[in-house]
């Protein structure tokens, strides 16, 4: 059976993982939404648990319970989906959903191939690798136009783009598809890679040394603790997944498609008030993964609003895919050798019918 989480758990360590060393408790934060998510008793649930009680009450039809999987601890960028919960647009919509956090291990597609859960959120390289090993999941929808991962440098570095990174060091996962396809395209000139710990303590003591990054969290971070940085993006060298995507199973899809439909239409909704009123969601993040501090938050969806709308005509088009980019994206996973030429047809993984036409 396919693994594709194998790809890049490490390069998932942003905020609440990279700054572990930084914070006090992550491990029993993750112990916290682990031992939640086995029980059912998660924060994430307990507004829909309220709203499931309420229309119960109200003798109104009972709502369809379905589970979203996180690729990772809540932050700004499942911000929409949980915008849709807080703001009772699943409930309206006559479901009942609970968000499972995720870890450095929450297999996504795997649960989601095997109709553990009904809905996920990965990014699209991960998507495309996950079908490659025979993962029969398909995106829905992308909240997320240009991706936010990036490589952090000083800002008196004078690197002004990627390519003109060199002597320093860079850490980085060196397994992930981005990076393969970074030192493919042309090799940094006297740059040492090494293993990425997570963490940003190496970067604020060292000029010489950048690392890889999320636009939305180890900047803020870094220019927390006085240092000054740039985040160079990847999605500037031509590598852009969609980020957030929400997926589902074939299966899913065939055999309840009106349920899917309803939580496409209720997460776009979701996506479209929290990039203009987040507040409120901010607070609930903040609730279920208090590392997510209302700085963080408030930073977070700053920097998310221009990478949502890249390319769009406006708020109303987000969740927008195209055929284009997603065979863009697994002609690069072929070019770097993350899968074979004939292990993808890029058509088939991911559908428009529930997004609103333009």
């Amino acid at each position: 059976m396919f693994n594709s989480d194998e790809h890049d758990l490490p390069g998932r360590a942003r905020l609440s993982k990279l700054s572990r060393g930084t914070r006090a408790q992550p491990l029993l934060l993750f112990a916290i939404f682990l031992i939640a998510g086995c029980t059912g008793s998660d924060a994430t649930g307990a507004k829909s648990a309220t709203d499931a009680t309420s229309s119960s009450t109200s003798r109104q039809p009972a709502a369809v319970h379905v589970e979203l999987a996180l690729n990772w601890f809540p932050e700004a960028e499942h911000g929409g989906y949980f915008a849709a919960l807080v703001h009772g647009y699943y409930r309206d919509a006559g479901l009942d959903v609970k968000i499972l956090p995720g870890a450095a291990s929450s297999a996504v597609l795997q649960r989601v191939a095997r109709n553990q859960v009904a809905f996920g959120v990965e990014n699209a390289d991960r998507i495309l690798l996950g079908r490659a090993q025979q993962a029969d999941v398909i995106a829905l929808l992308a909240p997320i136009q240009k991706s936010p991962r990036g490589i952090m440098v000083h800002a008196d570095s004078g690197f002004a783009k990627i390519a003109d990174i060199s002597n320093v060091t860079l850490a980085v996962n060196s397994g992930a598809s981005w990076v393969q396809y970074l030192k493919a395209r042309g090799p940094l000139s006297n740059v040492r890679f090494v293993p990425y710990s997570g963490s940003v303590a190496q970067f604020l003591v060292d000029p010489k040394y950048a690392q890889q990054a999320y636009v939305f969290s180890e900047p803020y971070v870094a220019r927390e603790k006085g240092v000054d940085v740039n985040c160079l993006l990847m999605a500037d060298t031509g590598y852009n997944p969609y980020t957030s995507v929400l997926l589902t199973s074939g299966e899913t899809l065939t055999r309840q498609p009106e349920v899917v439909a309803k939580f496409v239409a209720a997460s776009l909704k979701g996506w479209q008030t929290y990039l203009d009123l987040p507040q409120e969601t901010n607070r609930y993040l903040h609730e279920v993964n208090p590392e997510m501090t209302p700085g963080i938050l408030e930073y977070g969806v700053k920097s998310l609003r221009p990478l949502c709308l890249d390319g769009l005509p406006g708020p109303s088009a987000i969740g927008r895919m195209t055929l284009e980019r997603w065979q863009t994206l697994a002609a690069q996973l072929v070019e770097v050798g993350a899968m074979k030429a004939d292990a993808v047809d890029p058509s088939a993984a991911f559908t428009t019918q529930f997004l609103p036409k333009q």
